[in-house]
């Protein structure tokens, strides 16, 4: 068993002081680095923190920024379709109407010359017609 004796104090005394020497230089100095580390990762871990909602927060406006780039770019789209269409109508609307006029300057020429035609037959026709009776008759006419 123990004996509470003389060297048992003096045991005791010597744990004592060697807790306040090893308190001394070894734990307050190794709390001290570990508190040290602690707030340098929890500082570094804030940075992070920070660096990533500023990330997102340059993301969100660079796709509201592109989301209105391409607004912005398929409505210019749409307007330079509608001209186009537009044009498209009017130059098409503008041959309809050469090609009308052309058809029916075309068409009056054409009912102008067989007019022309059918009259100068008719002439011809009659005078063969009078030849041929001279010829069969014997006669003139």
């Amino acid at each position: 068993m123990i004996e509470l004796n003389l060297a048992f104090v003096v045991q005791v005394i010597n744990f004592g002081i060697l807790v306040l020497i090893l308190n001394i230089f070894l734990y307050k100095p190794i709390r001290k680095t570990l508190a040290d580390r602690r707030r340098v990762i929890d500082s570094a871990r804030e940075k992070a923190a920070s660096v990533d909602l500023e990330v997102q927060e340059k993301m969100a406006r660079y796709e509201a920024r592109l989301h209105e780039a391409k607004t912005e770019a398929a409505g210019r789209r749409a307007v330079a379709l509608k001209e186009a269409q537009a044009e498209e109508t009017a130059l098409l609307e503008k041959a309809r109407k050469e090609a009308a006029g052309s058809l029916d300057a075309i068409r009056t020429k054409v009912a102008k010359e067989a007019a022309d035609a059918r009259a100068l037959l008719k002439q011809q026709a009659e005078a063969l017609s009078g030849d041929i009776c001279e010829k069969i008759l014997g006669r003139s006419l």
